[in-house]
This record gives C-alpha cells, structure tokens and sequence, in this order.
C-alpha cells in the first residue's frame, strides 16, 4: 500500500524516520479514499435510496402543484424549485463526495431545508383549506410511505 502523503518507503523524507510511527497511513492511494471513512466515497447518486425518494417527491409535487393550486400562484413555482433543488442538491453532493466530504455534507444539508420548505408549504395548503395533517402512522401516510419503495414507473395519482 502507498500512501499519498509519504514516499513509497513510508519514510517523511526529513529524517529518514516513519512519518506514523509504525501506525497504519490514514489515506490509501490505491482507493483513493481514506481507510474506515464515517461516508463511503460516493457519485453514484442514482443507487441512493434518498436520490429515489427526493426524485418521487419532485414528480409528485410538480403534478400536485398544477392540478391542484392556482396557475399564477407563486406557490406553484416555490413548490415545484424546493422540490428541484431537494433532488439535484442530493446528485451534486454525491457528485462533490468525491473530492470534498465537507462539500457532500453541505450539499446534503441545502438538500434537507429545501425539502423542509417543501414540507411547510404543503402544511400551509392543508392548513388553508381545513384538511386534516395525517399522522405519520396513519394508512394514508403509510400508503404513501409505499409508493417510495415502488420504482418511478408505478405510481400514478
């Protein structure tokens, strides 16, 4: 194994001493990624359970927001972006994962408060018109919890 911030001998270079003291490199350069890391080196956002989710969560909500809310109703828009940015924030950080863990994590959190919003504004629409929030443990919600698990094609309103 060759680690990337020492020579291939494992020496500093300064004094001819082991830069770790015996201990194992904390960075493999023939993986590229540091051994035993919290977050797994990613860029494969397409086999991401929470890409899937914010991707059902984008579809449905642009087809909610055009059926059901106003045409020139800035919610429509807000609504529509928030859910956007959810997914695509979820794509780029998995993407940045590759070079910087804190730029996955920054990305991951935009992801997060944009589905956030999301979720306030339909609060505000079921809030609006005196429909009930379910609970989450409601059939309603675990019917919708399902259409998650079920690939793109096979939920339809």
């Amino acid at each position: 194994m060759r680690c990337s911030y020492m020579e291939r001998d494992g020496k500093n270079g300064k004094n001819g001493k082991n830069a770790n003291d015996g201990k194992h490199a904390w960075y493999d350069s023939d993986s590229s990624h540091p051994a035993g890391r919290l977050l797994p080196p990613r860029g494969d956002y397409q086999t991401l359970l929470s890409f899937h989710k914010a991707e059902v969560v984008y579809d449905l909500t642009f087809r909610f927001a055009h059926k059901y809310l106003s045409k020139g109703d800035r919610t429509v828009d807000r609504m529509i972006q928030a859910a956007r940015s959810g997914k695509k924030n979820i794509l780029e950080g998995s993407k940045a994962g590759f070079t910087s863990k804190a730029t996955e994590i920054k990305l991951t959190s935009v992801a997060r408060a944009s589905l956030e919003e999301l979720l306030d504004d339909f609060g505000d629409y079921l809030r609006t018109r005196d429909l009930p929030l379910w609970d989450k443990d409601s059939k309603e919600a675990l019917y919708v919890r399902r259409l998650g698990r079920k690939t793109p094609q096979t939920y339809e309103l």
